[in-house]
């Protein structure tokens, strides 16, 4: 009997090795991609020079989440006819339908089937299109909440725009980002965040953000530190576009900066790309 006993243990441990849940691999891409509604201050860097250079990153890169900053409706257009492998969440910051900048959010079709998305405005009132404290102009936050079509686990993605001039803005608006975080995600849930943050990483308005998620470029065993701004190569130190993780292991973390797609320039911001599992 107790030779039965111990074979059914052996197996019952076998079984549960064999069915234990394997990490899943994920790609997130955040990329300001600079808005094409300033094409002569851009001059030969405008959007039409560098738009397919665009498409040919991210199909190179094969993100599973891309984030985008500063895309119009025009370049949003582009990209929705020109990637048929991901669909594609996010709202104008003007009026909440179509009119200005996006933060746009997208996913590869084959991965994921959305369960839920939203926007929020980055503002004292948050539910609906405003501006907020010292900001310059309006910001948003698009947000998904995706189930893998693989296993059928959830992951979260927010994808946000800073404000550029207002310090107040910026402080702010990783408080309510960081509030909207525990309203949204269950703690369980694996989620990602990306953004050109107007901000270095060890600036302190990120530390009620580092209490709940962590930094993926100082987490990644594999990493960088260069510049993610280069201003159309007139600057080669700001280091404003971060990836901030929970619920995932971060393994490599890389700025886009050495990579040629057929342009000088892709953005004036270069593209980050983390990869992770969960």
């Amino acid at each position: 009997m107790k030779k039965i006993l111990t074979l059914i243990a052996c197996v019952a441990a076998l079984v549960s090795c064999g069915t234990a849940q394997q990490p899943t691999p994920i790609k997130v891409i955040s990329y300001n991609i600079r808005m094409s509604a300033a094409p002569d201050a851009d001059g030969d860097n405008r959007w039409e020079n560098r738009k397919q250079a665009s498409i040919n990153m991210i199909n190179d890169q094969q993100p599973t989440l891309l984030g985008l900053q500063e895309a119009c409706p025009d370049q949003v257009a582009f990209l929705d006819e020109n990637l048929p492998d991901y669909k594609r969440i996010g709202v104008g910051r003007e009026d909440g339908k179509a009119e200005g900048e996006m933060m746009a959010i997208y996913y590869r079709d084959a991965d994921f089937e959305l369960e839920k998305s939203g926007t929020f405005w980055l503002s004292e009132t948050p539910d609906q299109v405003s501006m907020g404290w010292d900001a310059a102009c309006k910001r948003t936050c698009t947000w998904v909440l995706l189930r893998s079509k693989a296993d059928g686990r959830r992951v979260g993605y927010m994808n946000t725009h800073l404000d550029h001039m207002g310090p107040t803005a910026r402080k702010e608006s990783i408080k309510l980002i960081v509030a909207k975080i525990a309203e949204l995600f269950d703690k369980e849930t694996p989620l990602f965040l990306t953004a050109d943050f107007n901000s270095p990483d060890d600036d302190p308005i990120f530390d009620p953000l580092k209490a709940v998620m962590t930094e993926a470029r100082s987490a990644a065993p594999e990493s960088d530190n260069r510049a993610t701004f280069n201003d159309w190569g007139r600057s080669n130190d700001a280091v404003i576009d971060h990836i901030f993780l929970r619920g995932a292991k971060p393994l490599t973390f890389k700025v886009l900066c050495d990579e040629n797609y057929g342009a000088p320039y892709i953005s004036d911001h270069y593209p980050v790309v983390l990869t992770a599992e969960y």
